[in-house]
């Protein structure tokens, strides 16, 4: 199975350049499976909800899902991509998972970052493992690295490879999806953004660096952090099945869960 990511600087606010970069540079790309970040078409720093709003569309009926699900079908491809969805009164900092056969997933960011929780409403959906026939997978979004919680529930609902699309600030967040892999003995494709934002009183510098990582903490191809493109890498899924680390060790049977329940910590 042929896995990989798009990694590059959308423009703000420049929602059909942004796209149709990023559907260019898909549309030679032989893979199975592509992650693009967080946001991929709208950029990230906005000032204002009515901005947001501006920005923000329904799935499954808008422009970017529609061209998302086109190059789907057109390429044999399973993507996965970050966007602002409205649902309603509400808009949600979302990915989505559109298979060449035109079936979709969404899923809704848990854990909202900083400035976020100032124009996004908290997702409402559950973490789900989704079957796109090679393998299971399921998606997180870029803060939601830094709850362990996360990985492990997708993991233990059978998810073999975690799609991560991201807007990454701070430079030791790659690291922390090499120990999610470790310890969820699963593979995870971060699809990171470049470039610098500067608006409205803030400036954030995105560290690029998107990767694909496997079970054991292999980093398997990493972009730099200001090259744009798709990187691919051929991986076994199996691989994510076993859960032994050693002969007398299981990554999810060794667990002592009566006692991490103690004290209602959760």
């Amino acid at each position: 199975m042929k896995i990989g990511f798009f990694q590059a600087s959308p423009l703000l606010g420049r929602k059909e350049e942004n796209l149709e970069r990023a559907i260019s540079s898909i549309r030679g790309a032989k893979a199975d499976l592509l992650v693009l970040p967080e946001l991929f078409n709208t950029g990230y720093l906005f000032e204002s909800q009515e901005e947001l709003k501006r920005s923000a569309e329904t799935i499954p009926q808008g422009f970017t899902f529609s061209r998302m699900a086109d190059l789907a079908e057109s390429q044999k491809v399973n993507l996965v991509f970050g966007m602002a969805e409205r649902e309603e009164d509400k808009i949600y900092n979302s990915a989505v998972l559109v298979t060449p056969k035109g079936d979709f997933q969404v899923y809704r960011k848990l854990h909202l970052f900083d400035l976020e929780k100032l124009w996004f409403s908290p997702g409402d959906k559950e973490l789900e493992a989704f079957d796109i026939g090679d393998a299971k997978v399921g998606m997180m979004i870029c803060f939601d690295w830094i709850f362990p919680e996360v990985a492990r529930i997708l993991a233990l609902k059978g998810a073999e490879i975690i799609c991560h699309p991201a807007n990454l600030i701070f430079p030791y967040c790659q690291s922390a999806m090499v120990t999610r892999c470790i310890e969820n003995g699963i593979f995870a494709i971060t699809a990171n953004r470049i470039g610098t934002e500067d608006k409205a009183g803030f400036k954030l510098s995105f560290t690029g660096n998107s990767q694909v990582v496997d079970p054991k903490g292999n980093i398997l191809t990493r972009a730099g952090q200001s090259d744009e493109g798709v990187w691919t890498v051929d991986v076994d899924p199996s691989l994510a099945r076993d859960k032994k680390f050693t002969s007398r060790n299981h990554l999810f049977e060794d667990r002592r869960i009566e006692f991490y329940q103690k004290g209602n910590l959760c």
